[in-house]
């Protein structure tokens, strides 16, 4: 599976403040903090780790739609389409979610 490159750059633009690491997972590219997945790029948009507490109400938040993996829905991880991307206010709504919860996750 591609990724667009545009989108991998809005990511890291985003998370330039942040203690992050960079992995290539899944045929895109994966964010890590402190040892937990955060968000990534998809070929078509990008996923955001918003956590299990989190994921009704993510899934109501503009291009939000549940992350499908093997044909199985990925409790805790939506997808954001790359249209919504393009919005900073939409963006940052799903980096706040997942910020959130990995924050709360023990250190790696």
């Amino acid at each position: 599976m591609a990724y667009d490159e545009g989108t991998a750059q809005i990511l890291r633009d985003d998370l330039a403040a942040l203690p992050v690491v960079e992995k290539k997972m899944f045929g895109g590219v994966c964010f890590m903090l402190d040892g937990h997945m955060l968000c990534g790029t998809l070929e078509n948009g990008a996923m955001y780790r918003v956590g299990p507490d989190r994921y009704d109400h993510a899934l109501t938040l503009p291009g939000a739609a549940p992350l499908m993996f093997a044909k199985r829905k990925m409790k805790g991880f939506v997808e954001c389409r790359s249209e919504t991307l393009q919005k900073d206010m939409d963006r940052a709504a799903f980096l706040s979610l997942a910020l959130a919860f990995v924050k709360s996750l023990p250190h790696k």
